[in-house]
């Protein structure tokens, strides 16, 4: 059986359905909520944004001083930020998700590449396709 383009982003939309109803995906969205609550946190992410602009400007007119003491105090807010428990079960989250991803990106090219092998008459243990395979049997000299 074929399928076509449209099916198949049929099934990847089933499965980010799936992704998006994990444990690790429901956690990350608890934290960011807290994370969003929290006046102390955003009031920082606030300075910090401001800083980074401050630092973009700097750089572009070459004042180097003034840069360096900017990017002092954004990355002395990063550290306070960092600090902060729902940050770092943020952040935890945050890698959890992206490990999934990982997880399914890789599952997903593996059974390809076996599926590959596999139709081609392949060795799967040594990841040759059949074209390979047959390609460095002996010939037979007439």
């Amino acid at each position: 059986m074929t399928y076509s383009k449209e099916e198949i982003i049929a099934k990847a939309r089933e499965v980010a359905d799936m992704i998006a109803e994990t444990e690790e995906v429901e956690f990350f969205k608890r934290a960011e909520a807290q994370i969003n609550e929290n006046q102390k946190v955003r009031e920082k992410i606030a300075s910090l944004k401001s800083l980074q602009k401050q630092a973009v400007n700097f750089q572009a007119y070459g004042k180097e001083r003034a840069l360096g003491l900017i990017e002092g105090k954004i990355q002395k807010i990063e550290e306070e930020i960092d600090a902060v428990p729902i940050v770092q079960e943020f952040k935890q989250s945050q890698s959890d998700v992206n490990s999934l991803l990982q997880m399914v990106s890789t599952a997903i090219a593996n059974q390809v590449t076996n599926n590959i092998i596999t139709s081609t008459g392949g060795d799967i243990l040594r990841g040759e396709t059949g074209s390979k395979v047959e390609a460095s049997k002996p010939t037979k000299l007439s």
